[in-house]
């Protein structure tokens, strides 16, 4: 009869084990993939990742992600296949000094998680607009409301110097500008679009020398 209850007894006992050494290496395993994924887009500051039981990681499920970093870039796809991972985590604290993704570059970068509740905040100075596109001269935000953005830009096309409003609005879960000029929704271009992620809303405020813009999505 003793036997049996100690081998029962030495069981649990590895299993505790295993579960104690999986709860201490599991998490630090994970932050050093993230670290890589993300090191090939710019530059890691500090990653942390924590999850109980940690073995959920084996799943690619955490509780919490912690990512800093000094500079982000990449392209669309890049940038979409990094954000398909969202979904997985509970809650995401993740920031960048600098963030690039295709012409346009912001500053002060960051994306909260908070369950299935998106909330990313960037400052968008007017110098990278211009050098995203030369052409403008100046942009800055004149209403806000309803979850929608309205900005006015000032542009100079060979020597002809015109100034425009433009509304910025969530659209099936895209994000999406179009002029506001008559017949102006046949020029509306996609700024935003991805299969895990719907925008909601969108706000910003007037800062020197350019603007915050807060955007909140839902994970799909």
């Amino acid at each position: 009869m003793r036997r049996p209850v100690l081998i029962a007894v030495g069981a649990a006992a590895v299993v505790l084990l295993l579960l104690v050494i999986a709860q201490l290496v599991l998490p630090g395993i994970a932050a050093q993939k993230i670290r890589d994924r993300l090191s090939r887009s710019g530059q890691v500051l500090h990653v942390e990742v924590s999850a109980f039981p940690a073995i959920q990681l084996l799943w690619h499920q955490a509780d919490h992600v912690l990512v800093r970093m000094a500079g982000y870039r990449s392209d669309s796809a890049t940038l979409s296949d990094n954000l398909k991972q969202v979904a997985d985590v509970g809650t995401l604290d993740a920031s960048a000094n600098v963030f690039s993704s295709g012409l346009l570059t912001v500053r002060n970068a960051s994306l909260q998680k908070r369950g299935n509740q998106l909330t990313a905040t960037a400052t968008i100075t007017e110098a990278d607009l211009r050098s995203s596109l030369p052409v403008l001269e100046s942009v800055q935000p004149v209403s806000s409301s309803g979850g929608t953005l309205t900005l006015q830009g000032t542009a100079n096309v060979l020597g002809v110097r015109a100034t425009v409003d433009a509304t910025v609005r969530p659209q099936n879960g895209a994000l999406v500008v179009s002029p506001d000029v008559p017949f102006g929704g046949l020029a509306t271009i996609t700024l935003f679009s991805n299969p895990t992620i719907a925008v909601t809303a969108l706000s910003a405020s007037p800062v020197p020398g350019g603007f915050v813009l807060t955007t909140h999505a839902v994970v799909r």
